[in-house]
Protein backbone atom coordinates (compact mmCIF):
# COMPACT_ATOMS: atom_id res chain seq x y z
CA UNK A 1 0.00 0.00 0.00
CA UNK A 2 2.89 2.33 0.89
CA UNK A 3 4.51 1.64 -2.48
CA UNK A 4 1.23 2.41 -4.24
CA UNK A 5 0.94 5.76 -2.47
CA UNK A 6 4.52 6.62 -3.41
CA UNK A 7 3.82 5.74 -7.05
CA UNK A 8 0.65 7.89 -7.07
CA UNK A 9 2.54 10.86 -5.60
CA UNK A 10 5.37 10.47 -8.12
CA UNK A 11 2.95 10.20 -11.02
CA UNK A 12 1.06 13.25 -9.77
CA UNK A 13 4.31 15.23 -9.54
CA UNK A 14 5.18 14.28 -13.12
CA UNK A 15 1.71 15.35 -14.33
CA UNK A 16 1.93 18.65 -12.43
CA UNK A 17 5.45 19.25 -13.74
CA UNK A 18 4.23 18.55 -17.27
CA UNK A 19 1.38 21.03 -16.90
CA UNK A 20 3.73 23.57 -15.35
CA UNK A 21 6.25 23.22 -18.18
CA UNK A 22 3.51 23.40 -20.79
CA UNK A 23 2.23 26.68 -19.36
CA UNK A 24 5.71 28.15 -19.41
CA UNK A 25 6.34 26.83 -22.92
CA UNK A 26 3.34 28.71 -24.24
CA UNK A 27 3.50 31.67 -21.90
CA UNK A 28 4.41 32.94 -18.48
CA UNK A 29 1.52 32.70 -16.06
CA UNK A 30 1.32 35.21 -13.22
CA UNK A 31 2.92 34.13 -9.93
CA UNK A 32 0.88 32.63 -7.12
CA UNK A 33 1.06 30.25 -4.19
CA UNK A 34 3.00 27.06 -4.87
CA UNK A 35 0.56 24.24 -5.75
CA UNK A 36 0.76 20.78 -4.24
CA UNK A 37 0.68 17.71 -6.50
CA UNK A 38 -2.82 16.79 -7.70
CA UNK A 39 -4.70 18.98 -5.21
CA UNK A 40 -3.07 22.26 -6.27
CA UNK A 41 -3.88 25.15 -3.91
CA UNK A 42 -7.18 23.76 -2.64
CA UNK A 43 -5.91 23.61 0.96
CA UNK A 44 -5.20 27.36 0.83
CA UNK A 45 -8.74 28.13 -0.35
CA UNK A 46 -11.78 28.25 1.90
CA UNK A 47 -14.43 26.39 -0.10
CA UNK A 48 -17.11 28.07 2.04
CA UNK A 49 -15.91 31.49 0.87
CA UNK A 50 -13.56 31.38 -2.14
CA UNK A 51 -13.74 35.16 -2.57
CA UNK A 52 -12.40 35.77 0.95
CA UNK A 53 -9.45 33.44 0.25
CA UNK A 54 -8.74 35.29 -2.99
CA UNK A 55 -8.67 38.63 -1.17
CA UNK A 56 -6.11 37.24 1.27
CA UNK A 57 -3.92 35.91 -1.55
CA UNK A 58 -4.17 39.23 -3.42
CA UNK A 59 -2.42 40.93 -0.49
CA UNK A 60 0.64 38.77 -1.18
CA UNK A 61 0.51 38.38 -4.97
CA UNK A 62 -1.18 41.53 -6.22
CA UNK A 63 -4.18 42.03 -8.53
CA UNK A 64 -3.22 39.30 -11.05
CA UNK A 65 -2.08 35.88 -9.82
CA UNK A 66 -2.45 32.16 -10.50
CA UNK A 67 -4.05 29.50 -8.32
CA UNK A 68 -4.50 25.81 -9.05
CA UNK A 69 -7.90 24.20 -8.52
CA UNK A 70 -6.63 20.67 -8.55
CA UNK A 71 -4.21 20.47 -11.48
CA UNK A 72 -5.92 23.24 -13.42
CA UNK A 73 -4.26 26.69 -13.44
CA UNK A 74 -6.65 29.61 -13.04
CA UNK A 75 -5.63 33.24 -13.42
CA UNK A 76 -7.37 35.43 -10.84
CA UNK A 77 -8.19 39.09 -11.45
CA UNK A 78 -8.65 41.13 -8.28
CA UNK A 79 -9.78 44.76 -8.17
CA UNK A 80 -11.51 47.13 -10.57
CA UNK A 81 -8.51 48.06 -12.71
CA UNK A 82 -7.47 44.48 -13.53
CA UNK A 83 -11.04 43.33 -14.21
CA UNK A 84 -11.84 46.37 -16.37
CA UNK A 85 -8.61 45.96 -18.33
CA UNK A 86 -9.52 42.34 -19.10
CA UNK A 87 -13.31 42.21 -19.51
CA UNK A 88 -13.84 45.64 -21.06
CA UNK A 89 -10.59 46.89 -22.62
CA UNK A 90 -9.72 43.44 -24.03
CA UNK A 91 -13.26 42.04 -23.92
CA UNK A 92 -13.09 39.89 -27.05
CA UNK A 93 -10.02 37.96 -25.88
CA UNK A 94 -11.49 37.39 -22.40
CA UNK A 95 -14.96 36.42 -23.70
CA UNK A 96 -14.49 32.66 -23.51
CA UNK A 97 -16.34 30.58 -20.94
CA UNK A 98 -14.05 28.86 -18.47
CA UNK A 99 -14.46 25.39 -17.04
CA UNK A 100 -17.39 24.78 -14.63
CA UNK A 101 -17.53 20.96 -14.52
CA UNK A 102 -20.77 20.42 -12.59
CA UNK A 103 -22.76 22.43 -15.15
CA UNK A 104 -20.75 21.18 -18.15
CA UNK A 105 -21.89 17.68 -17.19
CA UNK A 106 -25.46 18.95 -17.64
CA UNK A 107 -25.32 21.27 -20.63
CA UNK A 108 -22.53 19.52 -22.59
CA UNK A 109 -21.44 22.93 -23.90
CA UNK A 110 -24.85 23.74 -25.41
CA UNK A 111 -26.98 26.81 -24.71
CA UNK A 112 -25.89 30.41 -24.26
CA UNK A 113 -24.25 30.65 -20.83
CA UNK A 114 -21.81 27.74 -20.96
CA UNK A 115 -21.09 27.60 -24.70
CA UNK A 116 -18.07 28.98 -26.52
CA UNK A 117 -16.90 30.19 -29.90
CA UNK A 118 -19.26 30.48 -32.85
CA UNK A 119 -22.02 28.57 -31.05
CA UNK A 120 -22.05 31.11 -28.22
CA UNK A 121 -22.03 34.07 -30.61
CA UNK A 122 -24.90 32.72 -32.72
CA UNK A 123 -27.13 31.61 -29.84
CA UNK A 124 -26.54 34.79 -27.83
CA UNK A 125 -27.18 37.05 -30.84
CA UNK A 126 -30.38 35.13 -31.67
CA UNK A 127 -31.59 35.11 -28.05
CA UNK A 128 -31.10 38.86 -27.64
CA UNK A 129 -32.97 39.47 -30.92
CA UNK A 130 -35.92 37.35 -29.78
CA UNK A 131 -35.96 38.96 -26.33
CA UNK A 132 -36.19 42.37 -27.99
CA UNK A 133 -39.00 41.08 -30.22
CA UNK A 134 -40.76 39.84 -27.10
CA UNK A 135 -40.61 43.30 -25.52
CA UNK A 136 -37.34 43.28 -23.55
CA UNK A 137 -36.53 46.85 -22.57
CA UNK A 138 -39.91 48.04 -23.81
CA UNK A 139 -43.22 48.98 -22.23
CA UNK A 140 -44.70 45.58 -23.05
CA UNK A 141 -42.37 43.69 -20.70
CA UNK A 142 -42.78 46.41 -18.07
CA UNK A 143 -46.56 45.91 -18.22
CA UNK A 144 -46.02 42.17 -17.81
CA UNK A 145 -43.87 42.67 -14.69
CA UNK A 146 -46.41 45.10 -13.21
CA UNK A 147 -49.22 42.59 -13.75
CA UNK A 148 -47.21 39.83 -12.12
CA UNK A 149 -46.24 42.09 -9.21
CA UNK A 150 -49.94 42.73 -8.56
CA UNK A 151 -50.51 38.95 -8.54
CA UNK A 152 -47.76 38.78 -5.92
CA UNK A 153 -49.55 41.44 -3.84
CA UNK A 154 -52.76 39.37 -3.89
CA UNK A 155 -50.84 36.25 -2.86
CA UNK A 156 -49.14 38.12 -0.01
CA UNK A 157 -52.49 39.44 1.22
CA UNK A 158 -53.66 35.84 1.53
CA UNK A 159 -50.99 35.26 4.18
CA UNK A 160 -53.23 37.38 6.45
CA UNK A 161 -50.22 39.13 7.97
CA UNK A 162 -49.09 35.81 9.46
CA UNK A 163 -45.42 34.77 9.52
CA UNK A 164 -44.33 33.32 6.17
CA UNK A 165 -41.22 32.26 4.30
CA UNK A 166 -41.08 34.58 1.23
CA UNK A 167 -38.82 32.33 -0.87
CA UNK A 168 -41.43 30.78 -3.14
CA UNK A 169 -43.69 33.82 -3.61
CA UNK A 170 -40.75 36.09 -4.50
CA UNK A 171 -39.63 33.56 -7.08
CA UNK A 172 -43.04 33.44 -8.77
CA UNK A 173 -42.73 36.88 -10.36
CA UNK A 174 -39.46 36.46 -12.31
CA UNK A 175 -40.30 32.83 -13.11
CA UNK A 176 -43.65 33.79 -14.61
CA UNK A 177 -42.12 36.72 -16.53
CA UNK A 178 -39.60 34.32 -18.10
CA UNK A 179 -42.40 31.80 -18.70
CA UNK A 180 -44.38 34.38 -20.66
CA UNK A 181 -41.36 35.01 -22.88
CA UNK A 182 -40.51 31.35 -23.44
CA UNK A 183 -43.89 29.59 -23.21
CA UNK A 184 -46.30 32.51 -23.86
CA UNK A 185 -48.16 31.77 -20.67
CA UNK A 186 -47.90 32.24 -16.93
CA UNK A 187 -48.63 29.68 -14.24
CA UNK A 188 -51.03 29.91 -11.36
CA UNK A 189 -49.15 30.07 -8.06
CA UNK A 190 -50.93 26.86 -7.00
CA UNK A 191 -50.00 24.93 -10.16
CA UNK A 192 -48.15 21.82 -9.00
CA UNK A 193 -45.82 21.70 -12.01
CA UNK A 194 -44.95 25.35 -11.43
CA UNK A 195 -44.26 24.70 -7.74
CA UNK A 196 -41.99 21.79 -8.63
CA UNK A 197 -40.12 23.74 -11.31
CA UNK A 198 -39.49 26.55 -8.81
CA UNK A 199 -38.28 24.05 -6.22
CA UNK A 200 -35.71 22.62 -8.64
CA UNK A 201 -34.27 26.02 -9.56
CA UNK A 202 -34.05 27.02 -5.90
CA UNK A 203 -32.34 23.75 -4.97
CA UNK A 204 -29.90 24.00 -7.87
CA UNK A 205 -28.80 27.55 -7.00
CA UNK A 206 -28.28 26.70 -3.34
CA UNK A 207 -26.51 23.44 -4.13
CA UNK A 208 -24.17 24.90 -6.75
CA UNK A 209 -23.13 27.47 -4.12
CA UNK A 210 -22.20 24.84 -1.52
CA UNK A 211 -18.60 23.91 -0.53
CA UNK A 212 -19.02 20.40 -1.99
CA UNK A 213 -19.56 21.78 -5.49
CA UNK A 214 -16.43 23.92 -5.18
CA UNK A 215 -14.56 20.66 -4.53
CA UNK A 216 -16.38 18.88 -7.35
CA UNK A 217 -15.38 21.60 -9.83
CA UNK A 218 -11.74 21.21 -8.79
CA UNK A 219 -11.91 17.39 -8.88
CA UNK A 220 -14.62 16.30 -11.36
CA UNK A 221 -13.78 12.62 -10.77
CA UNK A 222 -15.78 13.02 -7.52
CA UNK A 223 -18.89 12.45 -9.65
CA UNK A 224 -18.53 8.71 -8.93
CA UNK A 225 -19.16 9.42 -5.24
CA UNK A 226 -22.50 10.15 -3.61
CA UNK A 227 -22.95 13.88 -3.04
CA UNK A 228 -25.07 16.95 -3.67
CA UNK A 229 -23.95 17.12 -7.33
CA UNK A 230 -26.37 14.25 -7.90
CA UNK A 231 -29.22 16.49 -6.72
CA UNK A 232 -28.37 18.94 -9.51
CA UNK A 233 -28.18 16.14 -12.10
CA UNK A 234 -31.52 14.68 -10.99
CA UNK A 235 -33.21 18.09 -11.00
CA UNK A 236 -31.90 18.88 -14.46
CA UNK A 237 -33.20 15.58 -15.86
CA UNK A 238 -36.68 16.45 -14.54
CA UNK A 239 -36.45 20.04 -15.80
CA UNK A 240 -35.36 18.78 -19.21
CA UNK A 241 -38.43 16.54 -19.38
CA UNK A 242 -40.65 19.50 -18.56
CA UNK A 243 -38.99 21.65 -21.26
CA UNK A 244 -39.22 18.89 -23.88
CA UNK A 245 -42.92 18.46 -23.09
CA UNK A 246 -43.47 22.18 -23.74
CA UNK A 247 -41.42 22.05 -26.94
CA UNK A 248 -43.49 19.12 -28.22
CA UNK A 249 -46.71 21.09 -27.56
CA UNK A 250 -45.26 24.00 -29.57
CA UNK A 251 -44.24 21.73 -32.46
CA UNK A 252 -47.80 20.46 -32.75
CA UNK A 253 -49.33 23.95 -32.91
CA UNK A 254 -46.53 25.89 -34.65
CA UNK A 255 -47.46 28.59 -37.18
CA UNK A 256 -44.25 29.66 -38.92
CA UNK A 257 -45.85 32.96 -39.91
CA UNK A 258 -46.96 33.83 -36.40
CA UNK A 259 -44.35 33.05 -33.72
CA UNK A 260 -45.83 33.32 -30.22
CA UNK A 261 -42.78 33.04 -27.99
CA UNK A 262 -39.09 32.10 -27.75
CA UNK A 263 -39.71 28.42 -28.50
CA UNK A 264 -41.60 29.26 -31.69
CA UNK A 265 -38.85 31.59 -32.92
CA UNK A 266 -36.24 28.89 -32.27
CA UNK A 267 -38.27 26.11 -33.94
CA UNK A 268 -38.78 28.29 -37.03
CA UNK A 269 -35.04 28.90 -37.21
CA UNK A 270 -34.42 25.17 -36.81
CA UNK A 271 -36.74 24.47 -39.74
CA UNK A 272 -35.00 27.04 -41.94
CA UNK A 273 -31.58 25.51 -41.21
CA UNK A 274 -32.55 21.83 -41.13
CA UNK A 275 -30.35 21.06 -44.17
CA UNK A 276 -27.34 22.87 -42.72
CA UNK A 277 -25.24 20.24 -40.95
CA UNK A 278 -23.22 22.99 -39.24
CA UNK A 279 -26.31 24.72 -37.85
CA UNK A 280 -26.30 25.56 -34.14
CA UNK A 281 -30.09 25.64 -34.08
CA UNK A 282 -30.65 22.15 -32.71
CA UNK A 283 -32.88 20.59 -30.07
CA UNK A 284 -29.92 20.31 -27.69
CA UNK A 285 -29.24 24.04 -27.98
CA UNK A 286 -32.94 24.89 -27.60
CA UNK A 287 -33.34 22.89 -24.37
CA UNK A 288 -30.07 24.16 -22.90
CA UNK A 289 -30.88 27.78 -23.79
CA UNK A 290 -34.32 27.58 -22.17
CA UNK A 291 -32.73 26.06 -19.07
CA UNK A 292 -30.10 28.84 -19.06
CA UNK A 293 -32.74 31.55 -19.31
CA UNK A 294 -34.79 30.12 -16.48
CA UNK A 295 -31.74 29.50 -14.27
CA UNK A 296 -30.28 32.96 -14.82
CA UNK A 297 -33.59 34.79 -14.92
CA UNK A 298 -35.44 33.28 -11.99
CA UNK A 299 -33.34 32.31 -9.00
CA UNK A 300 -30.88 35.21 -9.18
CA UNK A 301 -33.64 37.83 -9.07
CA UNK A 302 -35.59 35.85 -6.46
CA UNK A 303 -32.56 35.47 -4.18
CA UNK A 304 -31.68 39.16 -4.55
CA UNK A 305 -35.22 40.11 -3.50
CA UNK A 306 -35.22 37.63 -0.60
CA UNK A 307 -31.92 38.98 0.68
CA UNK A 308 -33.11 42.54 0.05
CA UNK A 309 -36.20 42.12 2.23
CA UNK A 310 -34.03 40.67 5.00
CA UNK A 311 -31.80 43.75 4.87
CA UNK A 312 -34.85 46.03 5.00
CA UNK A 313 -36.12 44.13 8.05
CA UNK A 314 -32.72 44.72 9.64
CA UNK A 315 -32.86 48.42 8.73
CA UNK A 316 -36.49 49.58 9.17
CA UNK A 317 -35.44 53.23 8.90
CA UNK A 318 -34.34 52.58 5.29
CA UNK A 319 -37.59 50.84 4.28
CA UNK A 320 -39.52 53.72 5.90
CA UNK A 321 -37.63 56.24 3.72
CA UNK A 322 -38.37 54.16 0.60
CA UNK A 323 -42.06 54.03 1.47
CA UNK A 324 -42.06 57.80 2.06
CA UNK A 325 -40.58 58.34 -1.40
CA UNK A 326 -43.13 55.99 -2.97
CA UNK A 327 -46.00 57.85 -1.26
CA UNK A 328 -44.63 61.19 -2.46
CA UNK A 329 -43.94 60.23 -6.09
CA UNK A 330 -46.50 57.49 -6.82
CA UNK A 331 -49.14 57.44 -4.11
CA UNK A 332 -51.39 54.44 -3.50
CA UNK A 333 -53.79 54.58 -6.43
CA UNK A 334 -51.57 53.45 -9.30
CA UNK A 335 -48.74 51.02 -9.95
CA UNK A 336 -45.13 52.11 -9.86
CA UNK A 337 -43.60 52.34 -13.36
CA UNK A 338 -40.05 52.67 -14.64
CA UNK A 339 -40.58 56.34 -15.47
CA UNK A 340 -40.89 56.94 -11.73
CA UNK A 341 -37.36 55.75 -11.07
CA UNK A 342 -35.68 59.01 -12.13
CA UNK A 343 -37.78 60.82 -9.49
CA UNK A 344 -37.03 58.20 -6.81
CA UNK A 345 -33.25 58.48 -6.27
CA UNK A 346 -33.30 57.02 -2.75
CA UNK A 347 -35.25 53.92 -3.82
CA UNK A 348 -32.95 53.50 -6.83
CA UNK A 349 -29.95 53.74 -4.50
CA UNK A 350 -31.46 51.13 -2.15
CA UNK A 351 -31.94 48.64 -5.02
CA UNK A 352 -28.33 49.15 -6.13
CA UNK A 353 -27.02 48.91 -2.58
CA UNK A 354 -28.88 45.62 -2.03
CA UNK A 355 -27.14 44.19 -5.10
CA UNK A 356 -23.75 45.59 -4.09
CA UNK A 357 -23.98 44.49 -0.49
CA UNK A 358 -25.22 40.93 -1.01
CA UNK A 359 -22.57 40.31 -3.70
CA UNK A 360 -24.75 37.63 -5.31
CA UNK A 361 -22.08 35.99 -7.50
CA UNK A 362 -18.75 36.77 -5.79
CA UNK A 363 -16.50 35.42 -8.54
CA UNK A 364 -19.10 35.31 -11.33
CA UNK A 365 -18.87 32.46 -13.81
CA UNK A 366 -15.34 31.63 -14.99
CA UNK A 367 -14.05 33.23 -18.18
CA UNK A 368 -11.36 31.92 -20.52
CA UNK A 369 -9.01 33.62 -22.97
CA UNK A 370 -9.80 32.87 -26.61
CA UNK A 371 -6.18 33.26 -27.77
CA UNK A 372 -2.68 33.60 -26.37
CA UNK A 373 -2.59 37.05 -24.79
CA UNK A 374 0.02 39.30 -23.22
CA UNK A 375 -1.67 40.74 -20.15
CA UNK A 376 0.44 43.23 -18.26
CA UNK A 377 3.84 41.53 -18.04
CA UNK A 378 2.47 37.99 -18.39
CA UNK A 379 1.71 35.66 -21.31
CA UNK A 380 -1.52 33.79 -20.76
CA UNK A 381 -2.06 30.77 -23.05
CA UNK A 382 -5.28 30.30 -25.04
CA UNK A 383 -7.95 28.45 -23.06
CA UNK A 384 -6.65 29.44 -19.62
CA UNK A 385 -9.48 29.85 -17.10
CA UNK A 386 -9.94 33.38 -15.73
CA UNK A 387 -11.63 34.06 -12.38
CA UNK A 388 -12.91 37.61 -11.78
CA UNK A 389 -13.23 38.59 -8.13
CA UNK A 390 -16.31 40.82 -8.31
CA UNK A 391 -16.32 41.14 -4.52
CA UNK A 392 -13.12 43.18 -4.75
CA UNK A 393 -14.94 45.68 -6.98
CA UNK A 394 -18.27 45.83 -5.15
CA UNK A 395 -16.46 46.14 -1.82
CA UNK A 396 -13.76 48.59 -2.95
CA UNK A 397 -13.37 50.87 0.08
CA UNK A 398 -12.28 53.88 -1.97
CA UNK A 399 -15.36 53.79 -4.18
CA UNK A 400 -17.70 52.63 -1.39
CA UNK A 401 -16.47 53.95 1.99
CA UNK A 402 -17.12 51.47 4.80
CA UNK A 403 -18.24 48.78 2.29
CA UNK A 404 -19.18 46.28 5.03
CA UNK A 405 -22.05 48.58 5.99
CA UNK A 406 -25.40 48.45 4.19
CA UNK A 407 -25.72 52.10 3.17
CA UNK A 408 -27.77 53.48 0.23
CA UNK A 409 -25.57 56.58 0.51
CA UNK A 410 -23.00 54.67 -1.52
CA UNK A 411 -25.14 55.55 -4.56
CA UNK A 412 -26.19 59.09 -3.62
CA UNK A 413 -24.33 62.37 -4.08
CA UNK A 414 -24.23 65.21 -1.55
CA UNK A 415 -27.50 66.60 -2.92
CA UNK A 416 -29.34 63.28 -2.58
CA UNK A 417 -29.31 62.57 -6.31
CA UNK A 418 -28.64 59.06 -7.59
CA UNK A 419 -24.95 58.54 -8.35
CA UNK A 420 -23.84 55.97 -10.91
CA UNK A 421 -20.66 53.99 -10.35
CA UNK A 422 -18.45 52.13 -12.82
CA UNK A 423 -17.68 49.80 -9.92
CA UNK A 424 -21.23 48.48 -9.90
CA UNK A 425 -20.49 45.11 -11.56
CA UNK A 426 -23.29 43.08 -10.01
CA UNK A 427 -24.03 41.67 -13.49
CA UNK A 428 -20.32 41.25 -14.36
CA UNK A 429 -18.97 43.25 -17.32
CA UNK A 430 -17.81 43.02 -20.92
CA UNK A 431 -18.91 40.56 -23.60
CA UNK A 432 -20.21 38.01 -21.09
CA UNK A 433 -22.26 40.47 -19.04
CA UNK A 434 -25.64 39.03 -18.05
CA UNK A 435 -27.89 39.12 -21.13
CA UNK A 436 -30.92 39.70 -18.93
CA UNK A 437 -29.46 42.65 -17.02
CA UNK A 438 -32.11 45.09 -18.26
CA UNK A 439 -34.93 42.72 -17.34
CA UNK A 440 -33.47 42.02 -13.89
CA UNK A 441 -33.03 45.73 -13.10
CA UNK A 442 -36.63 46.38 -14.09
CA UNK A 443 -37.93 43.45 -12.04
CA UNK A 444 -36.00 44.37 -8.91
CA UNK A 445 -37.17 47.98 -8.95
CA UNK A 446 -40.82 47.21 -9.72
CA UNK A 447 -41.15 44.25 -7.33
CA UNK A 448 -39.53 46.01 -4.38
CA UNK A 449 -41.53 49.20 -4.79
CA UNK A 450 -44.80 47.31 -5.31
CA UNK A 451 -44.27 45.34 -2.10
CA UNK A 452 -43.42 48.44 -0.05
CA UNK A 453 -46.28 50.38 -1.62
CA UNK A 454 -48.74 47.79 -0.31
CA UNK A 455 -47.15 46.35 2.85
CA UNK A 456 -45.18 47.12 5.96
CA UNK A 457 -42.51 44.51 6.60
CA UNK A 458 -42.67 43.15 10.15
CA UNK A 459 -39.83 40.97 11.51
CA UNK A 460 -40.44 38.21 14.05
CA UNK A 461 -37.52 39.38 16.21
CA UNK A 462 -35.96 42.68 17.16
CA UNK A 463 -34.19 44.13 14.07
CA UNK A 464 -30.90 44.35 15.94
CA UNK A 465 -31.04 40.56 16.47
CA UNK A 466 -31.48 39.77 12.76
CA UNK A 467 -28.44 37.97 11.34
CA UNK A 468 -27.82 38.72 7.66
CA UNK A 469 -24.73 36.49 7.34
CA UNK A 470 -25.04 34.22 4.27
CA UNK A 471 -25.27 30.48 4.81
CA UNK A 472 -23.19 29.85 1.67
CA UNK A 473 -20.85 32.05 -0.33
CA UNK A 474 -19.64 29.88 -3.18
CA UNK A 475 -20.77 30.46 -6.75
CA UNK A 476 -23.73 32.34 -5.25
CA UNK A 477 -24.41 34.08 -1.95
CA UNK A 478 -27.31 32.39 -0.16
CA UNK A 479 -29.19 34.29 2.56
CA UNK A 480 -30.19 32.62 5.83
CA UNK A 481 -33.71 31.28 6.25
CA UNK A 482 -36.15 33.72 7.82
CA UNK A 483 -39.83 34.52 8.08
CA UNK A 484 -41.66 37.83 8.18
CA UNK A 485 -45.15 39.29 8.22
CA UNK A 486 -46.53 41.38 5.35
CA UNK A 487 -48.83 43.93 7.01
CA UNK A 488 -51.19 45.59 4.47
CA UNK A 489 -51.12 49.41 4.50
Amino acid sequence: MDLFIILVICLSCLILLSLWNRSYAKGKLPPGPTPLPVIGNILQLNTKNISKSISMLAKDYGPVFTVYFGMKPTVVLHGYEAIKEALIDQGEVFSGRGSFPVIEKITQGFGVIFSNGERWKQIRRFSLMVLRNMGMGKKTIEDRIQEEALCLVEALKKTNASPCDPTFLLGCVPCNVISSIIFQNRFDYRDQKFLTLMKYFNENFETVSSPWIQLYNAFPFLRVLPGSHNVIFKNFALQRSFILEKVKEHQESLDINNPRDFIDYFLIRMEKEKHNKESEFTMDNLVATIWDMFSAGTETTSTTMRYGLLLLLKHPEISAKVREEIDHVVGKNRSVCMQDRSRMPYTDAVVHEIQRYIDLTPTSLPHAVTQDIRFREYLIPKGTTILTDLTSVLYDDKEFPNPEKFDPGHFLDESGNFKKSDYFMAFSAGKRICAGEGLARMELFLILTTILQNFTLKPLVDPKDIDTTPVHKGFGTIPPFYELCFIPV
